[in-house]
C-alpha cells in the first residue's frame, strides 16, 4: 500500500560561486543528505537556472564575476515570482583552500542546520500560497452559481491589477487588487441561491442576507496572513463615498484606496454585462453612467476617470 503513495519531491537547492571546489563541495554536502542540488558560476547563470525551474533555497557567494551575490539576492526579491525563495549569501573568506577547510571544519552542520530551518519555512509559505489558491478556487464556484456572471472574477482580477500599475501603485498591491478580483465575493458562498439568483428585487430581510457577505468573505480570508492586504477589498467594496453602502456605511477617504480601484472595475463590468434584470451597456454607455453616478458620490470620480483613462491608452495601443 504504502508504495502506492506519491513520493515527495527532494527540496531543489541552487548554489552559487564562481569556485568550482567550494561549489562541487556545497553540492556534495547537500547532496549526501537527500537534497536535489543545482550549481551556477554566477549571477547570470543563476538566473537562468531559476527561470528554467525554481529553487526551494538558494546559496550563493558574495563576490563574482559581473553581478554580485548582492545585486542577484535584490534582483529576485524585486520579482513577485521569486521573492519568497530563501536565499542564504555566504561569505567571510577570500582565499579559496581557507574557504574549503572552513565550509569542512565548522560551516557543514551550521549550514545543513539552516537550510533545514529555511526549507521548513519555504514549505510553509508555499502552503500558504496553495491555501490563497484554494480560496480563489471557491471564489470560481461562487461565481459558477450564477450564470450571467461567467468570467467575471477572471475579468477582475485583470482588470483590477492593470488599473493597480496604471496608478503606479506597487507590487504587493497590484497583488492584493489581482486576488481581490476573485475572493472579492466569497462571501456570497453563504447566501441562498434564491437569494442570490433572484436578481435586483430583493425583500428587505433578504437584502439584510446579501449584505453580510463581505463580512463573511473577510472572516473566511481573515486566518491568511498572505491575504491581510485583500480583507478592505472583500469587505469594503460594497461600500460609496456618499455614505450609502455596505457594510459600514464608509464615506470618501474612509475607505481604502484598493477597494475604491476594484469597485470602479466592478461597476464597470456589471454595466457591460447582460443580466436577467437588464441588457449590457455599450462601453459609451457604460462610461456616460459610472461618471454621472460619481459625480452624485457613489464612486471615487477620480479613479473613475483613471480608469476609462487606462482603457483609451489601451485602445490606441491596439
Amino acid at each position: 500500500m504504502g508504495d502506492l503513495l506519491p513520493r515527495r519531491r527532494a527540496p531543489r537547492i541552487l548554489v552559487v560561486d564562481d569556485q568550482p571546489s567550494i561549489a562541487g563541495l556545497m553540492s556534495q554536502l547537500l547532496t549526501m543528505r537527500g537534497y536535489d542540488v543545482m550549481t551556477a558560476c554566477d549571477a547570470e547563470q543563476a538566473e537562468a537556472e531559476v527561470r528554467r525551474q525554481l529553487p526551494d533555497l538558494i546559496l550563493s557567494d558574495v563576490m563574482m564575476p559581473g553581478k554580485s551575490g548582492y545585486d542577484l539576492c535584490r534582483a529576485l526579491k524585486e520579482n513577485p515570482a521569486t521573492r519568497l525563495i530563501p536565499f542564504v549569501l555566504i561569505t567571510g573568506l577570500s582565499d579559496t583552500s581557507d574557504k574549503v577547510r572552513g565550509i569542512e571544519a565548522v560551516l557543514a552542520e551550521e549550514l545543513i542546520a539552516r537550510v533545514k530551518a529555511l526549507l521548513r519555512l519555504k514549505e510553509f509559505t508555499d502552503e500558504l500560497e496553495t491555501a490563497d489558491s484554494v480560496l480563489c478556487t471557491l471564489g470560481l464556484i461562487v461565481e459558477g452559481r450564477d450564470p450571467y456572471t461567467e468570467g467575471h472574477c477572471e475579468r477582475l482580477s485583470v482588470r483590477a491589477s492593470d488599473l493597480g500599475r496604471h496608478l503606479g501603485m506597487d507590487e504587493d498591491s497590484i497583488l492584493a487588487l489581482k486576488r481581490g478580483g476573485y475572493l472579492h465575493d466569497l462571501g456570497k458562498i453563504a447566501v441562498p441561491d434564491e437569494i442570490l439568483k433572484k436578481g435586483s428585487d430583493l425583500t428587505p430581510s433578504e437584502w439584510v442576507v446579501m449584505k453580510l457577505h463581505p463580512i463573511t468573505g473577510e472572516n473566511i480570508c481573515r486566518p491568511l496572513h498572505s491575504l491581510r492586504l485583500v480583507l478592505p477589498i472583500i469587505r469594503y467594496h460594497h461600500e460609496h463615498s456618499d455614505g450609502s453602502g455596505y457594510p459600514d456605511g464608509l464615506t470618501g477617504s474612509e475607505i481604502p484606496v484598493l477597494p475604491r480601484v476594484l469597485q470602479v472595475v466592478d461597476v464597470y463590468d456589471a454595466l457591460r454585462t447582460a443580466r436577467s434584470y437588464k441588457p449590457a451597456h455599450t462601453h459609451e454607455q457604460a462610461a456616460q453612467t459610472m461618471r454621472e453616478e460619481a459625480a452624485r458620490g457613489l464612486w471615487d470620480a477620480d479613479l473613475v476617470a483613471e480608469y476609462f483613462e487606462m482603457l483609451a491608452q489601451k485602445r490606441q495601443v491596439a
